[in-house]
């Protein structure tokens, strides 16, 4: 299952990212000053589905990505692709598992991971 990964910035800001069922990053959100703007983007856009817009780019070293939009406003902003087809699989994986990923709250964890002890 698809997920949203809510997580602090080094900033002190916060972020999300949409990751695949894989677990590979598909999209990296905007940042935020709070959890509660993470939370409340995210229900924008499973509120919202029907309206985003993908907008492809290409950069000058010929890799490909996507800019996510609701109303003209720029929510997110996805991975770097090599292909147009991986690029478009990403778009789909977005449109299928959105309304259903769970959120995932990292941003009060400093270490996810425990110290090892030796």
């Amino acid at each position: 299952m698809a997920s949203f990964v809510i997580s602090k910035r080094p900033g002190g800001d916060f972020k999300f990212v949409f990751t695949s069922r894989k677990g590979k990053a598909i999209f990296t959100s905007n940042k935020y000053i709070d959890v509660a703007g993470c939370t409340l983007a995210i229900d924008q856009l499973r509120n919202s589905v029907d309206q985003i817009e993908f907008r492809k780019v290409t950069t000058k070293s010929g890799k490909y990505y996507f800019k996510v939009f609701v109303s003209d406003i720029l929510q997110a902003t996805s991975r770097r692709y090599t292909t147009e087809l991986r690029i478009g699989r990403g778009i789909e994986e977005v449109k299928r598992e959105l309304l259903v990923a769970e959120i995932l709250d990292f941003s009060t964890q400093e270490f996810i991971f425990p110290e090892i002890e030796y």
